[in-house]
């Protein structure tokens, strides 16, 4: 991709950006959900950075053992309705298990119906778009550019962060975004395990609900447009990368 069109796809999203900000400053717009819904999903797509692309090099290993169930696990999330998946990590993180009281032992306040619920739950349900994009970037490198950097004398964590994790970077810079726009509008496994209310504050999708309900159809109309437009930023630089790992490829 050259820069003069990464530039216009920079131009076009920041002037689409602008628009939203334009239409939401003169309508009656709360933009506490909002930033909470971006700051959850900013820190769980952090996470998912990391250990999406740990788990896509443990699986792009053919010897490891059970390979394939590890794979059909890690994107159980998936397939899994949110209610299911929040069930689960109710038992996995509430009080009572060891995860959870681990934790409670150690920052003196539980994980679920708390901003590290919310930020859990948006992680796990993401996790997988990051880990198979990470993957389609791990699989487009040339198996010859790691051969040489070993005749070359290179060990393997230099080839790992000077080949392979930048040659593989457009991949997983997409599955990050994609990662991003799935967290952003999380409801249900967040609404079971973080709550309605975080600190006396919803999240976007949980706020959009509440005001539906209510009644209040204008700001439902706001706050669902500055979500969609965010998500579709995210999702139309996810796919420009995707096409350029399909053209090197």
């Amino acid at each position: 991709m050259s820069r003069e069109r990464i530039w216009l796809i920079v131009r076009v999203s920041g002037l689409a950006l602008l628009g939203v900000l334009a239409f939401v400053f003169r309508a009656e717009f709360s933009w506490g959900p909002l930033l909470l819904s971006l700051e959850v999903a900013g820190i769980a797509t952090l996470l998912t950075l990391v250990f999406g692309v740990g788990l896509a090099l443990l699986l792009q290993w053919r010897r490891l053992p059970a390979r394939d169930l590890i794979d059909a696990i890690v994107s159980t999330p998936l397939v899994l309705p949110p209610t299911v998946l929040g069930y689960y990590l109710l038992v996995v993180l509430g009080n009572g298990s060891v995860f959870g009281d681990a934790w409670k032992a150690t920052f003196g306040r539980a994980i679920i119906f708390n901003f590290e619920g919310a930020v859990i739950a948006a992680a796990v349900g993401s996790m997988p778009l990051v880990v198979r994009s990470a993957r389609v970037g791990l699989e487009s490198i040339d198996p010859n550019l790691i051969a040489a950097a070993r005749t070359l004398g290179a060990r393997p964590m230099r080839i790992l962060f000077t080949v392979v994790l930048p040659l593989a970077a457009p991949g997983i810079i997409a599955g990050c975004m994609l990662g991003f726009a799935r967290a952003l509008g999380d409801y249900g496994a967040t609404l079971m395990v973080a709550g309605a209310r975080i600190d006396g504050t919803p999240t976007a999708s949980v706020y959009i609900m509440d005001q539906l309900l209510a009644g209040k159809d204008e700001h439902v109309m706001t706050t669902a447009i500055a979500t969609t437009v965010f998500g579709i930023v995210m999702l139309y630089f996810a796919n420009r990368l995707t096409r350029s790992l399909q053209q090197r490829g």
